[in-house]
């Protein structure tokens, strides 16, 4: 029986695709897929109930199914169109075969129900498997790049680093913020760290002693840590809290940190037109 059912759905594979691209089409709504265009959406329909053959005449063929999947987690589709697609695919086949014969007795619909999901659940437990594994190794891989954005170090100047920080801050990332900062601070021979926490929403009791802590271990290295991207409501929260800073600068903007680390480092910013030479800028003059 299985064979004789697989070739009369395979026959007829053009006719149950059509049923199933309309009901498929018919259940799109306001879901997943309605942001997606409809060019993309009925060409990746097709590919799906083409993988879904081939996968069924070929008795376990995996290759074209890794493909698929993977190509849908790079487009960001979920794995329930995935399983609401095979589920349709069934209903839509055993209806199908049911339509071919005048009669069915309980035991004959039994046994097509048995067959179709014979074919039907080793590619949902298949895409199911192979989505999973992918999606899970992508989002390791973005774990790790957030991981490397979220603390990052920036040697702006000899001597001078700048980490920006963006975001809530909590234990495990005050951690990565430490130990970004200990290694840069001797990977770049940095004299002097400017911390900005203009981006960060709210500096609480727990944020505040994470960067003082991060601020005093830069200082037994033989650094300089300044605080800068003070904003007034920043200030006063610090200040109720009661939060010591005192025991390195802060500052209200990177521009004034900044400022601070060249005065730090014995350096200054000079305006080029005011102290100029001027019988330099005669001889420059007459080359033109």
């Amino acid at each position: 029986m299985p064979e004789a059912l697989l070739k009369i759905v395979i026959e007829n594979s053009d006719e149950i695709s059509r049923n199933w691209l309309d009901q498929v089409s018919e259940r799109r709504g306001n879901g997943y897929t309605a942001n997606i265009s409809e060019e993309l959406f009925q060409s990746t329909n097709r590919e799906f109930v083409n993988v879904i053959f081939s996968s069924i005449n070929r008795h376990g063929s995996t290759e074209e199914l890794e493909t698929f999947s993977e190509r849908l987690i790079n487009l960001g589709w979920p794995l329930s169109y995935l399983t609401d697609g095979l589920q349709t695919f069934r209903r839509v086949t055993i209806d199908f075969i049911l339509n071919q014969s005048d009669q069915v007795d309980t035991e004959q619909f039994s046994k097509i129900l048995t067959v179709v999901d014979n074919w039907v659940e080793p590619i949902i437990k298949e895409l199911v498997n192979e989505y999973s594994g992918s999606w899970e190794h992508i989002v390791s891989l973005q774990r790790v790049a957030l991981q490397e954005l979220s603390a990052p170090l920036i040697p702006v100047m000899d001597n001078i680093t700048i980490m920006p920080l963006i975001g809530t801050i909590d234990t495990e990332r005050a951690k990565l913020i430490m130990e970004n900062l200990l290694d840069g601070v001797i990977k770049h021979n940095a004299e002097v760290v400017l911390i900005d926490i203009t981006g960060v929403p709210v500096v609480d009791t727990m944020v505040a002693h994470h960067i003082i802590q991060a601020a005093e271990a830069v200082r037994l290295i033989g650094s300089t840590c300044i605080l800068v991207g003070i904003r007034p409501e920043i200030a006063q929260t610090i200040v109720n809290l009661g939060i010591d800073l005192s025991k390195f600068p802060t500052k209200s903007s990177l521009r004034k940190g900044f400022n601070k680390a060249l005065a730090l480092t014995n350096r200054d910013v000079v305006n080029l037109n005011q102290d100029a030479n001027p019988d330099l800028e005669k001889l420059l003059d007459s080359l033109k």
